[in-house]
């Protein structure tokens, strides 16, 4: 039995584009968007334990561990495990190594704990499906399934209904504008855009590499200037928009040679760094064994 799994990649996703296109009755948003996977991200390292605590072995800035997703995740896992009729699962220990900013559209927190997920399901042998596991990841958060998914794909409805997409091979340059945006902040905003048309997916595959827009960005803009003044300088090297409800901005690349210039001129202001579109999930395989 395997009893450690180290360097487990939690990869960020970039919203290409993010149409709001309604509301429900009980308040959430109905929104269309494709999620690109990227070969940036958090990295979490898992150790079992002889007991059957659940740890985080990091300290995270802001975060307490009782409130983290990752350990969140894990223990609805365990009790999915025992409610299943089994033993207690042992215990395990879980370093985080933080590579994404907190509050930038990146979705990090959701793919860490989509990561725990497909982690502990290999290293507890639960033998839950990649469905079970969504279903158990939608309670901590929208996000969360489609990084179990796997693939990029083209979501709807408050981020339940997920089809695979092909994107093209791409390099992105991303910047941290160095702010932290609430995502409750900007839905509740009065002047947000909650009735752009809705499209299909063929309206995105059959578009040229710059599709619609993110909703979200006029009214992030407004609320937290640095992301307008990021958008406007990634601009000059093609379409540049917000991801998710912010702060993160990006722009896509055809040529990684034409990535790094870019990326070299980005003003010292800001973090920036460059990342490779994904196909699939890295810890994919997982649930293939």
């Amino acid at each position: 039995m395997t009893r450690v799994l180290n360097n487990c990649a939690a990869p960020a996703k970039l919203n290409l584009f993010l149409h709001v296109v309604g509301r429900r009755a009980d308040g959430y948003h109905l929104l269309q968007s494709v999620f690109q996977l990227i070969d940036r991200g958090d990295v979490l390292h898992f150790s079992l334990r002889d007991d059957e605590a659940i740890c985080r072995s990091t300290e995270l800035a802001g975060v307490p561990a009782e409130s983290d997703l990752v350990i969140r995740a894990a223990r609805l896992l365990q009790t999915a495990i025992i409610a299943r009729g089994a033993n207690t699962p042992a215990g395990v220990d879980i370093a985080v190594e933080k590579k994404l900013p907190m509050g930038g559209g990146l979705g990090g927190g959701s793919s860490d704990a989509a990561t725990t997920l497909l982690a502990l399901n290999h290293l507890w042998q639960a033998g839950f499906s990649r469905e079970e596991l969504m279903q158990i990841g939608v309670k901590l958060g929208a996000d969360v399934p489609f990084f179990i998914f796997g693939r990029n794909a083209f979501v709807e409805g408050i981020g339940e209904a997920m089809q695979a997409v092909y994107t093209p091979s791409r390099w992105f340059v991303v910047i941290e504008p160095g702010v932290s945006v609430p995502t409750q902040q900007i839905f509740a905003e009065t002047g947000l855009t909650r009735d752009t048309k809705v499209v299909k997916i063929a309206d995105f595959l059959g578009a040229a590499t710059s599709f619609g827009k993110n909703d979200l960005q006029v009214v992030a803009e407004k609320l937290f200037p640095p992301i307008a003044d990021a958008v406007k300088w990634l601009q000059q090297f093609g379409e540049a928009r917000m991801t998710g409800s912010g702060a993160c901005v990006f722009c896509g690349f055809t040529d990684e040679r034409q990535a790094d210039a870019a990326l070299d001129q980005v003003p010292a202001q800001w973090k920036a760094w460059k990342a490779r579109a994904l196909d699939h999930h890295p810890l994919a395989q997982l649930l293939q064994s």
